[in-house]
């Protein structure tokens, strides 16, 4: 079974043109080649912010263009990664007078069309520097070649970055904060169904009754185990677990990430942020910010994940920064 509404041919230009009429107060929408630019920029801003990835990821990364977070976004096939040409046309649109920071998921097709983007950019004379963003655990182990996927912190770190470079953050300075958020970032994911295979229909992988993914990657990627299905709490309390004891501080405040794969309800997602922070609360963890929704999908998968950000000195701030994007919640920024 096809439960994927779109159409044979092109769905994700069709995606992105249905997209920017929606919001056209906040978004410009170049077709040759395809990327999105934001329509307003904080004066004081120096740097442009460009990301992109493979679509069926909405609303990363296009929902984040906008004032305040991501000057453009580049959107590639689904589940593939955008093209360097792609990459290297929306950044000369998004640069600023001090250049271009590229905020990029730790996927081998990423890096690779990011960094020719970028060594073409060099080439025109604009400064470009990378954001590696890598904080799935399932694949945080020697035997995994490439390290860490990229997930769920994307979105924290374009807030945090596009709050930074609002206050006036030169290109270094912005390089070598988007690393620290990174860094200060973990998540993991567990699904109980797969996702739709674009193209071809049915679920892109098979459980069985009473299992779980636990460790999903959000293009479909399998779980190195698939585990039999625990009680509710004992889940949650776990997830929650494994990602406070990967982070190296949570002595001060956190950021919270409760993100849905795509098919997962409100009433889920709201009961696992309780969850969530029952945990948090038990081990003396204060939540400094948070958001619960679907941000960082799987096309259409039935599961969710957990991102937990340990804040330092000034990121609070740059977190409740004023932002204006499509997807970006206002009262995230209204404190």
């Amino acid at each position: 079974m096809n439960r994927l509404f779109l159409p044979a041919d092109a769905p994700v230009d069709a995606a992105v043109r249905g997209f920017a009429f929606a919001h056209p107060g906040l978004v410009t929408l170049h077709e040759d080649p395809l990327y999105l630019t934001a329509r307003d920029r904080h004066p004081d801003r120096r740097v442009g912010l460009l990301s992109g990835g493979g679509s069926g990821h909405e609303p990363l990364h296009a929902g984040f263009v906008g004032r305040g977070m991501l000057d453009a976004a580049v959107p590639g096939r689904v589940f593939a990664s955008p093209h360097n040409r792609q990459v290297y046309e929306a950044s000369r649109a998004a640069a600023g007078p001090d250049g271009v920071v590229h905020v990029v998921k730790n996927y081998t097709g990423d890096r690779i069309n990011f960094g020719i983007a970028a060594e073409r950019l060099r080439a025109d004379g604009i400064p470009v520097r990378r954001v590696l963003v890598d904080d799935d655990l399932a694949t945080d182990d020697a035997e995994t070649a490439t390290g860490r996927r990229g997930t769920g912190a994307t979105v924290i770190v374009e807030k945090l970055l596009g709050g930074a470079a609002d206050a006036g953050l030169g290109l270094d300075e912005l390089a070598e904060a988007g690393a620290a958020f990174a860094a200060a970032s973990r998540s993991i994911a567990v699904a109980g169904r797969a996702q739709t295979a674009p193209g071809r229909g049915g679920e892109a992988f098979a459980l069985a009754d009473g299992e779980i993914e636990y460790g999903v990657g959000i293009h479909g990627e399998r779980a190195a185990r698939t585990v039999p299905r625990p009680e509710f709490e004992t889940l949650v309390d776990r997830m929650t677990g494994q990602v406070l004891d990967a982070l190296p501080d949570t002595s001060g405040s956190v950021l919270l990430l409760v993100n849905g794969l795509g098919a997962t309800t409100l009433l889920e997602l709201y009961a696992v942020h309780d969850r969530v922070r029952h945990v948090l609360d038990k081990r003396g963890v204060d939540v400094a910010g948070q958001l619960v929704g679907t941000y960082v999908p799987a096309l259409d998968m039935s599961g969710f994940s957990v991102t937990v950000t340990a804040l330092r000195e000034n990121w609070l701030d740059w977190w409740h920064a004023p932002a204006l994007t499509p997807a970006f919640p206002v009262s995230e920024t209204a404190r």
